[in-house]
């Protein structure tokens, strides 16, 4: 079976899916382009049902499961469903998991925990996920998202480190109630009756909570009690930084003092 017409049923559907939020929530599904995000995905056991490749471009040898279907497509079918010409020909449709918080499984006795509070900006989640990659962050948790997890630009911008984190998506108050059973030290990262990150300790069960690029953190998070307030000091004229930034900031610490931990 070869598709040559983007007009098939098949085609538009996955276009809808690069578009439409709400169709890719409510048919858990969501569209990957790429050899190494699909590889990703793959390494990651997310579930792939269909696979659309161009004859002429696809030259890797991923090893899909005998339950994926997979599908030759011409090249302007596929020019049609790019997004980037770099991809390798490859287009996956892939099965959507649940990202319950009671799924959350830690294997460190002191995780390290990423909260975002209704991050906007698909681009900036994704460049958070890539640094949560990198500095051993044990899960990420998204409250009261506005953005759903697997926009095309997420994806894109995590070069594929949306698969590889361990992500929870549910309200402040599930999160919190959440990160309290769990005897999280949190800390919350707003200008307000703040301490400098770099005076406090990062190394027992460590939650930083992260505001919206727009409005930073709701009251919410920043009348708790039981949560110390940390900012990163700024020595210019402006008085915060890009979200992705900051968060590579504090993570970036708190891995160094653990590896320091004697």
């Amino acid at each position: 079976m070869k598709i040559s017409s983007t007009k098939n049923s098949q085609i538009k559907y996955l276009k809808q899916l690069q578009s439409k939020s709400k169709l890719r929530v409510g048919d858990a599904r969501f569209v990957v382009e790429g050899v190494r995000e699909i590889e990703m995905a793959l390494t990651y056991n997310y579930q792939i049902e269909k696979v659309f490749f161009a004859e002429n471009l696809y030259q890797s040898d991923l090893n899909f499961s005998d339950k994926t279907e997979v599908i030759s497509i011409s090249t302007d079918v596929y020019q049609h469903l790019a997004y980037r010409s770099s991809t390798e020909g490859v287009v996956a449709l892939c099965k959507s998991p649940k990202h319950n918080l009671k799924h959350l499984k830690f294997k460190a006795s002191n995780p390290l925990v990423l909260v975002l509070e209704s991050p906007e900006k698909p681009g900036n989640i994704g460049a958070i996920l890539r640094t949560a990659d990198a500095t051993q962050v044990d899960a990420i948790i998204i409250a009261n998202p506005k953005t759903d997890l697997y926009n095309p630009n997420t994806i894109r911008a995590s070069l594929g480190a949306v698969f590889s984190n361990q992500i929870a998506l549910g309200s402040s108050k599930e999160v919190y109630a959440f990160l309290k059973e769990h005897s999280f030290y949190m800390y919350s990262a707003t200008l307000q009756n703040s301490n400098s990150y770099l005076n406090e300790d990062y190394k027992n069960n460590t939650a930083f909570v992260m505001g919206s690029e727009a409005y930073g953190l709701t009251e919410f998070w920043r009348n708790q009690p039981d949560i110390q307030a940390i900012n990163i000091p700024m020595l210019g004229q402006i008085d915060s930084m890009n979200l992705s930034v900051s968060t590579a900031v504090l993570t970036f610490e708190a891995l160094r003092q653990r590896r320091s931990k004697v």
